[in-house]
């Protein structure tokens, strides 16, 4: 056997890091070991190990891994212990990984549920996932439209980092998607519905297989998608092959979604399905037995509350399939919008602002969690959350690693929320539109504005308000009493940790997160 290099710090270090997914893991990895050294289980220690491991193609043979999965490189014939361990790490740390489904909606504002009181809006089946899983009371998009939030779900990163400034801006290939991630560590991938992530504008299209930013590029082993948004008997691309679909969306996409879910959960593999609807975003077209709730109303809030009674109906039945399989327990389903409400102050919650702004109406949105498996009672949060830390979260319910650990995220992961082991924030969530310069912090309770505007676009008008806003988000919601007189040393403070994050974003943007090609 041929001796590699002094790898026991490595080792100690691999086999520590996966200490926490219990002896089962530990057991298996320190067999491999022994295996391929000649020695026995037993007298193996975390802290002692100096020789190398033969035949590394084998060794992950043995552990049941695609060498595909590896990312590491040999050493002659030896594969450095801890590139090992970190593969376990990413494909066997989590006994049962979670499969997920993320559902999201196209400008649902944050009081278009009935389970935040809406007047006339019935949505029964998110009214008793808010019941029965977490209900986080303030969830935010990272930005207030569509492309730049989509991509701040699949990277956990705010999409100033990588350009996606505006809808049907495109995100950059280089970007580490969880899609991506997921597919290293073992599941099956699948996106369905909206994309708008391919840098093309105007209603919804199917996305061509030539066409270089579709999900298949960017992790999914399939997908049935839209360039945008889509309403009644829409056209989807099957992996670039152009279909027509009758009937709501909502309910042609969850259909698409519940075949790759049963079908994964046919071949026992974890899955990651992502579920995007292209409603209610304008214009509003519903079926007419889903216009039929709301018949006493205006022909058009018919229509836009008919769009929302199908994704109701549609999350319902990803539920019940859910259970359906068994795989409840085992099983993350997470539901947001991707920006706030377009359709006026009950769309909004009557929160200040709407779509496009950064005022609370742009931003908050409804947000819901079930894992039956994990969460085991309900759980209402306050604590503000975004859509950047879906990726992180996930990444620690997978018992994954993102290929590129030092790249900066702007989320975190919610589990220690979540399983009620925290119940402060410490890290602050930073907005900035990029027209504008409109920049926002929100550390709880305190939501700093700089150089607010009051609506979509900066205004001559906006030359009179205020540079700098301050606002007590636990009394004041609606963003009407400034306090920034009042409290000068938190505005130097918060201004600070905003200029810093900026200059962080200004970093990546340039490119500076990348790696650079060999000259």
């Amino acid at each position: 056997m041929s001796t590699g290099p002094d790898i026991g710090p490595a080792l100690a270090l691999a086999l520590h890091e996966v200490g926490h997914a219990g002896q089962d893991v530990l057991d298996a990895v320190l067999h491999v070991v022994a295996r391929y050294l000649g020695v026995e289980h037993r007298v193996l220690a975390r802290d002692q190990l100096d020789v190398g491991v033969q035949g590394a193609g084998e060794a992950v043979a043995y552990l049941g891994l695609r060498l595909e999965h590896v990312q590491a490189r040999p050493v002659g014939h030896d594969l450095e212990l801890h590139v090992v361990l970190a593969l376990l790490l990413n494909t066997g740390a989590v006994a049962n990984p979670p499969s997920t489904v993320l559902v999201m909606t196209d400008d649902q504002g944050w009081g278009d549920t009935g389970y935040n009181g809406h007047p006339h809006l019935k949505t029964p089946n998110l009214d008793k996932l808010a019941r029965e899983g977490v209900r986080f009371d303030r969830f935010y998009a990272a930005h207030f439209n569509c492309s730049p939030t989509r991509g701040s779900v699949l990277t956990g990163r705010h999409p100033n980092r990588y350009g996606t400034f505006s809808p049907g801006a495109p995100i950059r290939a280089q970007e580490i998607t969880i899609a991506q991630v997921a597919k290293s560590a073992g599941y099956a991938t699948g996106h369905f519905g909206k994309w708008h992530l391919n840098g093309v504008r105007g209603p919804g299209q199917p996305i061509p297989k030539e066409d270089p930013l579709h999900p298949g590029r960017l992790g999914f082993d399939e997908w049935v998608s839209a360039s945008n948004f889509i309403d009644l008997d829409t056209r989807l691309a099957r992996n670039g092959a152009s279909e027509q679909f009758e009937g709501d969306s909502s309910d042609s996409i969850t259909d698409e979604a519940l075949k790759f879910i049963r079908r994964s959960a046919k071949d026992a593999k974890p899955f990651l399905a992502l579920v995007w609807f292209g409603s209610p975003h304008s214009p509003h077209r519903a079926l007419a037995k889903d216009r039929e709730t709301y018949k006493h109303l205006p022909e058009k809030d018919q229509h836009y509350y008919g769009e929302l009674t199908a994704v109701d109906r549609s999350v319902g039945r990803l539920r019940e399939a859910l259970r359906e399989l068994g795989a409840v327990d085992e099983a993350i389903l997470w539901f947001c919008s991707d920006n706030g409400g377009a359709f006026g102050p009950l769309s909004t919650g009557h929160l200040r602002g709407t779509k496009g702004t950064l005022w609370e109406g742009g931003v908050r949105v409804p947000g819901l969690l079930e894992w039956p498996g994990r969460v085991k009672s309900p759980v209402t949060t306050n604590v503000p959350c975004s859509t950047s830390d879906i990726f992180p979260t996930l990444l620690e319910a997978m018992g994954a690693k993102s290929s590129d650990p030092a790249r900066p995220l702007d989320g975190i992961s919610l589990l220690p929320l979540i399983e009620g082991k925290v119940t402060a924030r410490e890290k602050p969530i930073a907005f900035w539109d990029h027209r504008s310069d409109h920049a926002t912090l929100i550390a709880w309770p305190w939501k700093l504005h700089q150089k607010p505007i009051t609506g979509k676009r900066r205004r001559k008008s906006d030359d009179a308000f205020p540079t700098v806003l301050l606002y007590d988000l636990s009394k004041d919601p609606k963003e009407t009493i400034d306090l920034a007189d009042q409290d000068p040393e938190r505005v130097a403070r918060m201004e600070l940790a905003l200029t810093s994050w900026q200059e962080s974003v200004k970093k990546s943007f340039a490119g500076g997160d990348y790696p650079r090609a060999p000259k």
